[in-house]
């Protein structure tokens, strides 16, 4: 069997890990792959986004199964280009990927098939934005609705920060193109926790929900990253939970959306709010989220790869069910000075020997490169440091050393990943 995984980040590296424990014979190759990931696989030296020659050599190759990581080449139609040669791909079609390409699209499907989300506006002229955000009082959440890489999302205490974040993206040119329509909405109470979905379009098999930490600072302060930390599993993911979920939100979606002639085929990811009211989305995702791929995929007892290739060949999942090993992983991101904002790579990390080889330590390189023998920086997030244990606490404990470990300059992370469940005294549930 051949597998190819397209992109070269942490999530990606996290992916490779777990396919290869899921078929060891298995030949496999990844685009441009990260030193991380470079030992363990065959290099393709063309870029996720170069749809048309990945197409290409897959076909060439006869690879039996691509999986995509990033969103962006789910957006510009890899899946559909894959699906045309009749290559096996894990991905749903650009059109389906709008549910994450485009903020204003996933709103307006929610809004119609009563899925429960946080009320909202979308503009493209800052005026009328300017106009409806002076109408409302207390904080709002201003949102780039095209792909900003994890950034776009700013919490606004203030009517004159909503003014200034709706300014920025729609006259400002603050995110790019991905700011020409933005999203602005209420502000919701709660605890949020990431949903994976591997769905075949009708049915759908949840992984082990886990927490993602998306702001800098310590104490979920300071602007939002990409995410600096994941634990699993999390108290309040409760099996009566999941149920409203899979029959409120997943489901619901689903089937609007094979309705319309575009069924999502793949790993849907909801980024959800726990309120007093119930569980709400915040925002969906086209792919597998990063960081946690990092802490569920460790978990995860049976093999990845047997959904992946059902979905992948066009087949049903229908009574599936994933299986966890009871442990915990939790993940701490070592990343660059300045960053979510500009920062500086090059920077030489030092690894310490052994310390990769620990059983229940675990490191995923995210932005790193080689050059001449040394390991660099190459990225905002350059490293993601996993633990593994039997409690959280301990999990937490084993990540936390690795980080200390590892050394570069200018490195920033959070010490607190996880402290919302360390806190609590509720039990944690499994998902299925």
């Amino acid at each position: 069997m051949k597998i190819l995984i397209v992109g070269n980040g942490g999530r990606e590296h996290a992916l490779l890990w777990k396919l290869r424990r899921d078929a060891p014979s298995a030949q496999f190759f990844a685009t441009r792959p990260n030193p991380g990931m470079a030992p363990l696989c065959t290099g393709v030296d063309l870029a996720p986004t170069d749809v048309d020659r990945l197409g290409t050599w897959a076909e060439g190759e006869e690879i039996s199964l691509t999986v995509v990581g990033p969103e962006i080449p789910l957006a510009r139609g890899l899946a559909d280009a894959f699906r045309k040669r009749g290559l096996p791909v894990f991905g749903p079609t650009a059109t389906a990927a709008r549910i994450e390409s485009s903020k204003a699209f996933a709103k307006d499907l929610m809004e119609r098939v009563g899925v429960p989300t946080a009320a909202y506006r979308c503009f493209r002229s800052w005026s009328d934005a300017e106009a409806y955000i002076q109408e409302k009082e207390g904080p709002l959440v201003v949102k780039a609705s095209g792909l900003a890489a994890g950034k776009g999302a700013i919490v606004c205490q203030t009517t004159e920060e909503a003014l200034e974040a709706a300014r920025e993206m729609l006259e400002g040119d603050a995110f790019g193109s991905a700011g020409a329509e933005i999203v602005v909405e209420e502000f919701m109470e709660g605890e949020e926790l990431s949903v994976f979905g591997i769905t075949d379009g009708r049915h759908v098999t949840f992984l082990l929900p886990s927490q993602d930490h998306k702001q800098i600072g310590e104490g979920d302060t300071g602007p939002n990253t990409g995410g600096m930390g994941a634990y699993a599993p999390i108290p309040i993911a409760t099996d009566h939970l999941l149920d409203t979920v899979r029959d409120q939100i997943f489901l619901p979606v689903l089937d609007a959306m094979e309705a319309s002639a575009s069924p999502f085929r793949g790993v849907l990811y909801a980024g959800l709010m726990k309120t007093a009211d119930g569980p709400k989305v915040v925002e969906f995702n086209c792919r597998f989220g990063d960081p946690e791929a990092q802490v569920i995929l460790p978990l995860m007892d049976n093999p990845l790869l047997e959904l992946l290739v059902a979905v992948g060949r066009g087949g049903s999942i229908a009574g599936t069910r994933a299986r966890w090993n009871g442990r915990s992983a939790l993940n701490t991101v070592l990343a660059s000075e300045g960053y979510p904002g500009s920062y500086e790579k090059g920077k030489e990390i030092q690894i310490p020997g052994g310390l990769t080889d620990q059983e229940d330590l675990l490191v995923f390189h995210a932005g790193t490169r080689e050059e001449e023998g040394r390991l660099l920086t190459a990225g905002g997030r350059v490293l993601s440091v996993v633990g593994l244990g039997n409690t959280l606490a301990e999990a937490r404990e084993r990540s936390l050393a690795g980080a200390e470990a590892i050394q570069f300059q200018g490195k920033t992370y959070r010490s607190d990943i996880g402290w919302r469940a360390l806190e609590s005294e509720e039990t944690p549930a499994e998902g299925g």
